[in-house]
């Protein structure tokens, strides 16, 4: 513990964004890093508890009191090394992971938890920075051969680890670019993709190899991979967008969220208008937007609306408005239900909740008008609670454009999935465990959101990790990587 008094003689002090007026008006990322002696200040307020709930918290358990520390003490590279003991990539989930260690920590109980993310992020930036972070390849190489589908963080991570192992590992991507919806789903403003370009080249320095614009299943057939490779790991996404059942949806102007924050990054790497978007450009300039759907993705929607000009902006949430204070003896050290505003909400759009789209009205073949009804959620004794449309609460939205964020039901079936032959659980996602992360086909693994569904970076880079684990015991008899 770097200092035993550090909680009571600093408050809270995490990062603050740069101004509105200035940061809408560019691509670039806009959080404002705090100065290091702060960051010590920030450091010392861990109370190195003796269980850390923050470990749990964490799906990659970071060891956060003992980095922490040596941020106390001035000895960043070793909390670098410690930092990347348990994470491959702390500079995505430094900049876009929602903090579930901050949730549970301690200090949570009193609203004031250390900035724990922040601290992360510091270090792993300092680490590139100071030149600490390189390419480790292996002194030894095996004779076998992996090869990982989709070059999400699961997969990037899953490739790296087994690398390092010594294996000859090939990572498969059907975009473009490396780095599956970390590329092409999360506007630049939150992760600047020259982050992915830089650990592809530690990566490629270790020993991975890079196809992109390859598509298992089209391009390769998963039998032929399975000739070839000793071990399949499959690490494509959740892709299937939840759909909007209405009347109207065939309009034109109703869109995927995907596809609008994909056409965005595609010119933010500096591709021309046909190649980001060869279908047509989706842009909200100067429209009435309504972004459906009150996640992670809704917002980003929002943040690249803003950046293009909307007119005006609203968010829709079907589920009813979460209250601003969760009661902590219930839920700590859980992630709770709460409130939240993010960066792009602040920028400026209306939020409405409980509100289901009804219907979806157009003229000339564009959507012009949603017709909506508020709704309530009721307890009818099942013990989930049932939708109940209100009444005479009826009213429309002007809009332009309208985008879906409503979630994804786990991995496109047509192509590499059919193919493999390999069993799904009950929510569509490839069936595997979290101890083998094995199939029911020999030698094909899974991992990430292919695995267990929509979920966060920092999940799929714990995912890869173990997922690793079990492929290099599969082929080896044993394994001296991490879980």
């Amino acid at each position: 513990m770097g200092k035993t008094t550090g909680f009571l003689e600093f408050e809270r002090h995490d990062r603050g964004y740069e101004a509105t007026e200035l940061r809408t008006k560019t691509w670039k990322e806009f959080v404002e890093p705090l100065p290091g002696p702060e960051l010590v200040n920030q450091a010392a307020r861990c109370m190195d508890c003796g269980i850390p709930f923050c470990h749990n918290g964490c799906p990659v358990n970071n060891l956060i009191p003992d980095w922490n520390d040596l941020i106390y003490r001035d000895q960043w590279q070793t909390a670098s090394l410690m930092l990347h003991s348990t994470n491959n990539f702390p500079e995505f989930t430094g900049r876009v992971c929602p903090a579930p260690c901050e949730e549970a920590c301690t200090l949570n109980i009193d609203d004031a938890p250390v900035t724990i993310k922040t601290i992360e992020c510091a270090i792993v930036d300092r680490g590139w920075e100071e030149g600490w972070i390189h390419a480790l390849p292996p002194a030894t190489r095996t004779d076998k051969k992996v090869a990982i589908i989709g070059s999400g963080p699961a997969g990037m991570a899953c490739s790296q680890q087994l690398a390092r192992a010594g294996h000859d590992v090939t990572l498969f991507e059907k975009n473009d670019r490396i780095g599956g919806l970390l590329r092409y789903g999360i506007p630049d403003f939150k992760m600047e993709k020259a982050l992915i370009d830089r650990r592809v080249v530690q990566m490629t320095g270790e020993g991975v190899k890079f196809r992109t614009n390859v598509e298992i299943g089209v391009d390769l057939t998963v039998g032929q991979l399975s000739r070839d490779y000793d071990a399949v790991v499959m690490s494509g996404g959740a892709e299937m967008p939840r759909d909007l059942d209405v009347q109207g949806r065939e309009l034109d102007g109703i869109h995927f969220a995907m596809e609008f924050l994909t056409q965005q990054n595609k010119r933010g790497a500096g591709d021309d208008e046909m190649v980001a978007a060869p279908q047509g450009t989706i842009t909200a300039a100067g429209k009435h937007v309504i972004v459906i759907g009150g996640g992670d993705t809704g917002s980003d929607c929002i943040g690249t609306s803003v950046r293009h000009g909307a007119a005006s902006i609203i968010q829709l949430e079907i589920m009813q408005k979460p209250p601003e204070r969760e009661n902590k003896g219930i839920t700590w050290p859980d992630w709770p239900i709460k409130l939240r505003t993010s960066s792009s909400q602040q920028e400026g759009c209306e939020r409405e909740w409980s509100v289901l789209t009804k219907r979806a009205r157009g003229a000339n073949g564009k959507v012009k008008a949603l017709d909506c009804v508020r709704v309530e959620w009721v307890d009818d004794g099942s013990g989930r609670p049932q939708m109940k449309q209100i009444a005479g609460s009826e009213f429309a939205l002007k809009a332009d454009l309208v985008l879906l964020a409503t979630g994804f039901l786990g991995p496109r079936r047509a192509g590499m999935v059919d193919q493999s032959g390999v069993l799904l659980d009950q929510r569509g996602n490839v069936s595997a465990d979290t101890r083998g992360y094995a199939t029911s086909v020999d030698g094909v693994f899974a991992a990430g959101d292919m695995r267990r569904g929509q979920s966060l970076v920092v999940w799929a880079i714990r995912e890869g990790r173990q997922c690793a684990h079990a492929v290099d015991a599969y082929l080896m008899g044993s394994s001296t990587l991490p879980r």
